[in-house]
């Protein structure tokens, strides 16, 4: 599923650290490797990339680079069609200011735009450890059971690690289904009803999925997904939170009514995966 994944850096303090979680991902799914650098290039720029990859053994036959111009989201994202990039890795800040939230930040417009799915970094480390507890969104959509495989994938493989598969209970549904004359006994009833319903679809999707060696949770909540979904990764100290990337068609609405996942970006519980679904794509 993944076998291009590429690297959007900078000459910044966090650098040697994206590079070394970028390589260790690329290893993990023996991808190719691109770098994505948005600025000048020179002869001083070359030696610093180079200094780059000799500090973490990496020879610049290993890699793929690409030195662009122009807007930064931009020029990333057309630098990603051209290499064919199935995974974009980016650094975000955990959180936003306001003046960041009303002028948007790069990570905040690859997510918007980007074609294929992106993985923002919050904490880049130079001894990557894997995900070894990640929070999964997995609602009843053609790119659900993407998400959770690419979850189980990203998770560490050591016996210990939790993959909490998260899935939201409808209220319109419940509403539909119990009358207003309904006691509350009966409404109670018809709601653990509706989440017994949920709990298996979600454990259907599992067995479809390769898991050895993962704990698996399945959480049905309500209430707004993306808070809800920020709140229950928080909660569990996660450091990988995979949700879907939102349907294009969406897009012009978003700028008029605020998507889930932008509760989820404004203040950021963990790394976040978003999720390009390939079926998606073929539907734009």
């Amino acid at each position: 599923m993944i076998r291009t994944i590429g690297l959007a850096i900078a000459f910044s303090p966090t650098a040697e650290r994206m590079l070394t979680e970028a390589a260790a991902i690329a290893q993990q799914f023996n991808a190719r490797l691109v770098l994505i650098h948005v600025g000048e290039h020179g002869e001083k720029e070359d030696l610093m990339l180079d200094l780059l990859l000799k500090n973490r053994n990496l020879s610049k036959d290993s890699v793929t680079i690409r030195w662009e111009k122009g807007e930064a989201a931009r020029s990333i994202l057309n630098a990603c069609a051209r290499e064919k990039v199935d995974l974009l890795i980016a650094g975000a800040l955990k959180k936003e200011n306001l003046l960041q939230y009303y002028l948007g930040t790069i990570a905040r417009h690859i997510m918007r735009r980007a074609k294929c799915s992106v993985l923002l970094l919050t904490q880049p480390s130079l001894d990557p450890e894997g995900f070894k507890n990640v929070v999964v969104n997995a609602e009843d959509n053609i790119g659900a059971e993407e998400a959770v495989s690419l979850a189980c994938q990203f998770s560490k493989k050591d016996g210990g690690t939790w993959v909490h598969v998260l899935r939201e209970l409808k209220m319109y549904g419940l509403a539909m289904s119990a009358s207003s004359q309904s006691s509350e006994d009966e409404y109670e009833k018809i709601r653990q009803g509706l989440i017994k319903d949920e709990v298996e679809k979600v454990e259907r999707l599992v067995q479809k999925i390769s898991h050895e060696n993962l704990r698996i949770n399945i959480k049905v909540v309500s209430g707004k997904s993306g808070f809800e979904l920020a709140q229950f990764a928080r909660r569990k100290q996660a450091d990988l939170l995979v949700v879907e990337a939102p349907p294009r068609r969406f897009w012009f609405l978003d700028r008029v009514f605020t998507h889930d996942h932008e509760y989820i970006f404004a203040d950021l519980p963990s790394s976040l995966l978003i999720v390009q679904s390939r079926r998606e794509e073929d539907n734009v």
